[in-house]
């Protein structure tokens, strides 16, 4: 008789494992408890091996100073996609004390999916009639992935959203968005921040984050954004916005009706042309490691500005004094500059050092850059079994990545 009540306990434990198990895949209780199960693993993998911060690296001679060498835009490059030439506008400095443009329809994010939410939000500002999913499902198909980039989310734009323009520069400052405010446009920016738990022992708890503002007010020295994490509207100062803006280069991103090009390049002004405004971010993250010499953020924005001109080397060194000055532990998570500087520099043993580091964060244990950049690396220091076993890994987190399908392609067609 036990033995059968015992075998019924079992039979009926598994049966609910089985039925618990497809309810999870259900996507409304999925889309509840995804979050909690990501946490909850994440922690338990720090607790097993927890991080410390973002490796200093090997010993290379390092910058005492940002480098004095001039680098001349080419010439050949343009605005991305080219638009007509128009004479700019005139200056509407001074702004109005105050705007807040019509706030679209609010959506929380889903896991990790700030960008396409933000994204969403901001299209939506023009008519757009789709949601987050739509634009993640392309952009962002594995829920592991963290962060998407500005160039991933003008991919997206460009060729889902055709009758739809997209910008996005660099070097902004908070002119630069109460301009484009004040003339009706809303502005999606990256930010540092703080998440308000943390996800491992030890953890800094620093995230990357997108927010898109709708409004400012002078008197009181704030943006009105709207924060896909937090809440629908929300206040936040020029002073903090300007802090947390650094950590990625003041990124700016602008959408616009085809038929505003003109008005848009005129706000531009001389930053429309993409070669120029890089120049700009560059020659004033060059003046701000002068200033602070200490701040990390600075320099690697002095080593993505200078990897942009394919200063590699020199981006590399920058990068080292990035390092060396600290950085959060999800950096690489979100900003891939270095895997080119220390790749196109020779200096393998650093980009192995930084990819391993990411792939066993306890956030993130894949990255579809990671995988990829540690291949090319094995690839350079003769491991073409290694290379390509990476590459696979960097294809199956994102299927639809060209980069690791182009390596996958470059090791069949040179053996």
């Amino acid at each position: 008789m036990r033995r059968i009540k015992f075998i019924q306990k079992v039979i009926i434990g598994a049966i609910m494992i089985i039925l618990a198990f497809f309810a999870y895949l259900y996507p409304p209780i999925n889309n509840r408890l995804a979050w909690r199960v990501d946490l909850a693993l994440t922690y338990l993998r720090g607790m097993v091996k927890p991080p410390n911060g973002i490796p200093t690296p090997l010993p290379q001679p390092t910058l005492t100073s940002a480098p004095t060498t001039t680098f001349t835009p080419i010439p050949t490059r343009t605005a991305t996609p080219p638009g007509p030439t128009s004479t700019p506008l005139p200056s509407l400095t001074p702004f109005p004390a105050q705007v807040s443009l019509p706030a679209p329809a609010y959506e929380r994010q889903d896991l990790n999916n700030c960008g396409p939410a933000t994204l969403a939000m901001d299209l939506r500002f023009f008519g757009w009639k789709g949601n987050q999913t739509d634009i993640s499902k392309i952009i962002r198909p594995g829920q592991d992935d963290r962060n998407v980039t500005a160039e991933e989310l003008a991919y997206y734009v460009r060729n889902y959203v055709g009758w739809l323009n997209i910008e996005y520069r660099m070097g902004g400052t908070v002119d630069t968005l109460r301009k484009f405010l004040a003339s009706g446009f809303p502005v999606m920016i990256e930010e540092g921040t703080l998440v308000d738990k943390p996800y491992w022992p030890n953890d800094d708890q620093w995230a990357g984050h997108y927010l898109l503002l709708i409004g400012y007010d002078d008197p009181t020295q704030t943006f009105e954004v709207q924060d896909s994490y937090h809440e629908a509207i929300k206040s936040v100062s020029y002073a903090g916005t300007e802090k947390n803006w650094q950590a990625f280069n003041h990124v700016y991103i602008l959408v616009f009706l085809p038929n505003q090009s003109k008005m848009i390049q005129g706000l531009f002004g001389e930053d429309w042309n993409v070669d120029t405004n890089r120049q700009h971010a560059l020659d004033a993250t060059r003046a701000v490691t002068k200033e602070e010499p200490k701040n990390g953020f600075a320099w690697f924005n002095l080593g993505t500005n200078l990897v942009y001109f394919d200063s590699y080397a020199e981006a590399a060194l920058a990068y080292d004094n990035a390092r060396n000055a600290g950085l959060p532990q999800r950096m690489l998570l979100y900003q891939f500059g270095p895997y080119f500087a220390y790749f196109n520099a020779a200096r393998y043993d650093d980009l192995l050092t930084l990819t391993n580091y990411i792939l066993q964060l306890p956030s993130h244990p894949s990255s579809e850059e990671a995988w990829l950049w540690h291949g090319w690396a094995l690839y350079r220091k003769g491991d073409r079994a290694g290379a390509q076993g990476d590459f696979e890994m960097a294809l199956i987190e994102n299927p639809h990545s060209k980069d690791a399908q182009y390596a996958l392609d470059f090791l069949k067609n040179n053996p």
